[in-house]
């Protein structure tokens, strides 16, 4: 049976950044998954935010597949994502939506429920995306100075356009199989992009493999903690510290329960171009990964995974 991995807490609150940014160094080589307490979302505004959530998806499916949209925002069913090919995807929904303003909300519109239908949805969601991205700058601060990278390092490369990280609400059905094998609402995956922030409602199911290439893997339960994120690397962040800083594979495995979380992925502008930090390479370390730009990037990560985005994408 899988045991709780006990990760480090950080406080974003505190006044030493040298020392929180030292913690989060730590964090991030030992199991690059950490908690965020004090990040400035109110756990008022998260309860909203799941009691909204719940309400989009407790609505007939004809009324959320109009809510589809091309490429990634917007609603996709159960089954929609699919990290293994063994499987039929993934028994979960997701709801996924960005900023409202600026360039990307253009190119890529929102797909909002009515407001006859959910009056205070939008508000809430918006409210939620704005502190979070605060929480967000404030956070990849830390990041930088942890690789010794001046503090605004990320901003200034374009990596943190607060335009592009993305917000998504996922439903986990709780079914089990009917043979008694293990049933994952989330297969096993590393995210994708920089850094993801994560909001649970309290129902275990959450697992990650802190060695991701040692067979068979071990897996570790993530409890939550009430008005804390569960804070994890991703694999752009990965290729940008030359695996010093390595994404954890985690699944979500279902318990025979209804499960709601709320991921926010801090995604770097689409024309950002990753390439292996001076800090983290060496005549004996060279870069492992080639500089690649973030749209690029995605597109590519994107066409494997979910079904409706190689649908719809060129």
């Amino acid at each position: 049976m899988p045991t709780d991995l006990k990760l480090p807490i950080i406080d974003l609150s505190s006044p030493e950044k040298i020392s929180t940014s030292r913690l989060i160094r730590q964090a991030c080589l030992d199991h690059g998954f950490f908690y965020l307490t004090n990040h400035g979302v109110s756990e008022e505004l998260m309860e909203r935010v799941f009691t909204e959530s719940k309400n989009l998806f407790s609505l007939p499916l004809d009324d959320k597949i109009v809510m589809s949209g091309r490429g990634l925002r917007g609603y996709s069913p159960l089954h929609d994502e699919n990290f293994s090919t063994a499987t039929k995807g993934d028994s979960k929904e997701m709801f996924t939506f960005g900023s409202s303003e600026g360039v990307l909300s253009q190119l890529y519109p929102n797909r909002w429920p009515s407001q006859e239908l959910l009056p205070l949805w939008r508000p809430t969601m918006e409210s939620y995306y704005k502190n979070v991205v605060d929480a967000g700058r404030k956070l990849l601060g830390l990041v930088a100075l942890a690789l010794n990278l001046e503090e605004n390092f990320f901003e200034r490369v374009g990596a943190f356009n607060d335009q592009a990280p993305v917000v998504r609400l996922l439903r986990y059905s709780g079914e089990l199989n009917s043979d008694g094998k293990e049933t994952c609402g989330a297969s096993p995956h590393s995210d994708f992009g920089m850094i993801t922030l994560l909001a649970t409602d309290g129902v275990p199911g959450l697992q990650v493999c802190r060695d991701k290439d040692k067979e068979p893997n071990v897996w570790e339960d993530v409890p939550g903690i009430k008005g804390a994120f569960v804070v994890n690397i991703g694999d752009l962040m990965e290729r940008w510290t030359n695996g010093l800083f390595r994404s954890t594979m985690h699944r979500v495995l279902s318990v025979g329960k209804e499960r709601y979380s709320v991921a926010v992925f801090l995604d770097p502008d689409p024309n950002c171009v990753v390439e292996c930090l001076e800090s983290c390479c060496s005549d004996t370390s060279p870069p492992r990964f080639p500089p690649v730009r973030t749209r690029d990037y995605f597109h590519d990560r994107f066409s494997q995974s979910l079904t409706s985005y190689s649908s719809t994408s060129s």
